[in-house]
């Protein structure tokens, strides 16, 4: 595929200073089951190009799902023009330099290959999962679900650039509902598709899923007949499952270079990051180390290059609490004038890439679970994100989780349901007081991160460890 999109470059005539195109084929494949019986079954297909004309200053862009060297060439065309139509509104001037002429590949880690196991076998151990899920008969639903992605994408440009990626991407979930009159309760595998990942059918079954099972229909039914959350401002201990979520809405977001700048703010919002604030603002508490880190093996949005040709290497966003650059690609790092990172990426071959969250985590500390217990009088401690709620600038939020339990002289102790928080962003960072070890760091992602006009739904990584916060304001589901 390289040879041949290189040679349609070769054939244009366009006074251009830089075009580059960008093709993607996907195969997807969904595997849905509820209550024991198959609820979707499907598999799709897409493949196209996006064609990237750079000109008088401003980028072009035109898709096209006809890859012949004629299909690519009239793109190649409309993009051309449109550039040059925009060119007398543009607010920055663009160079070949936010294109790099980078050579390279990356593939996904992989042992299983998804075609040898059938469709027949995955639906068989759903309804399985389906059926373990319901350990007793206030279980009113259950639901499994498996996704795979099979994704291959060539990039070439006029600058030299030629880069080949192959992903492989698993994404699974199952949880149930437990309901005793009006009491509903839902509990899960961690969230809903959190466990998403590269790699094959190797990562799913795992060695104790059974086990998990077993334990995810026990607590929801569990949570039937437990305290509620009391109301209270406390010590807050966070298991990585909501780290997660965490991490994704009060720093992936704010940080991201074109919210700052505003480019978003019709849609998605802005950010209570300002540009001087790189380098000077105290984001957090000194154990504060977030990094952007494409690397990471497995992890559901790693990668070599963004979809600029950008070359990813592991960043520090924020070290020891302070803020030192942000989520952005090198077009949004020269209109800003701040340090970012390659994010440049589109949800598909007929989107442009924005400035994106990829694999965003946190680093391990050195305390274990057990440490970070013992040293707490009065807490609560949540597992696994049930609701979210954020301003658009990202500084006042309010989270719910789906389990939780009391922290009593340094124990774990009732099980408490409907349990919540809320703070802003600074207050709550500045407030982390233990961060756990490596033994306690897990990987988890989401499918299903949505931003842009169009929008683009991608996929995002996120690892933490265990983390606790001093003075958290916690409380119920009546309040």
């Amino acid at each position: 595929m390289i040879s041949e999109l290189s040679k349609v470059l070769e054939s244009l005539d366009l006074s251009a200073d830089w075009i580059g195109i960008r093709a993607v084929h996907e195969s997807t494949t969904q595997r849905s089951v509820r209550d024991g019986h198959p609820e979707a079954n499907g598999k799709s297909l897409s493949r196209g190009a996006m064609v990237e004309v750079l000109t008088q200053g401003q980028i072009g862009y035109s898709a096209t799902n006809m890859l012949t060297p004629e299909g690519l060439r009239s793109a190649a065309e409309t993009a051309y023009r449109q550039a040059i139509a925009a060119s007398q509104w543009r607010i920055h001037d663009t160079t070949a330099a936010v294109r790099p002429p980078v050579v390279g590949k990356y593939i996904s880690p992989l042992q299983k290959p998804f075609e040898v196991i059938s469709p027949a076998e995955v639906n068989d151990l759903l309804i399985r999962i389906c059926q373990k899920l319901k350990v007793a008969n206030s279980i009113v639903q259950t639901k499994a679900t498996a996704i795979t992605n099979e994704i291959e994408s060539w990039c070439v440009s006029t600058s030299g650039a030629e880069v080949y990626q192959k992903l492989g991407l698993l994404a699974t979930h199952y949880g149930a509902t437990a309901q005793a009159g009006p009491i509903v309760q839902n509990r899960s595998n961690n969230g809903y598709l959190a466990h998403c990942y590269q790699g094959g059918w190797e990562l799913f079954p795992e060695p104790d899923l059974w086990e998990r099972v077993q334990r995810v229909g026990e607590q929801a039914v569990e949570l039937l007949t437990a305290e509620e959350c009391p109301t209270v401002a406390t010590t807050l201990v966070l298991a990585p499952d909501q780290m997660m979520l965490q991490i994704h809405e009060s720093v992936g977001h704010p940080l991201e270079l074109d919210r700052i700048l505003g480019d978003e703010r019709n849609y998605a919002g802005g950010s209570f990051v300002k540009p001087e604030d790189f380098g000077a603002l105290s984001y957090g508490a000194k154990l504060m180390n977030i990094t952007f880190d494409p690397t990471v093996s497995g992890e559901f949005a790693s990668y070599a290059f963004d979809d600029t040709g950008a070359s990813a290497s592991k960043e520090y966003l924020i070290r020891n609490g302070q803020l030192e650059r942000g989520l952005g690609s090198l077009e949004s790092q020269a209109r800003l004038q701040a340090p970012g990172v390659a994010c440049a990426r589109a949800c598909s071959w007929n989107r442009p890439p924005i400035d994106r969250m990829a694999n965003i985590n946190l680093e391990p500390g050195t305390s274990s679970f057990a440490d970070i217990l013992a040293g707490i009088e009065q807490g609560v401690y949540m597992e696994t994100n049930r609701s979210w709620s954020i301003d658009d600038q990202r500084y006042k939020f309010q989270f719910g989780c789906e389990y939780a339990k009391l922290i009593e002289h340094g124990q774990l102790t009732k099980t408490l349901r409907n349990p919540n928080y809320r703070a802003t962003t600074p207050q709550f960072w500045r407030s982390l007081m233990q961060v756990g070890d490596r033994t306690t760091w897990q990987v988890y992602g989401t499918p299903y991160c949505g931003k842009g006009e169009p929008n683009q739904v991608i996929r995002v990584g996120h690892a933490a460890p265990v983390c606790a916060f001093a003075n958290v304001e916690v409380f119920g589901g009546d309040t």
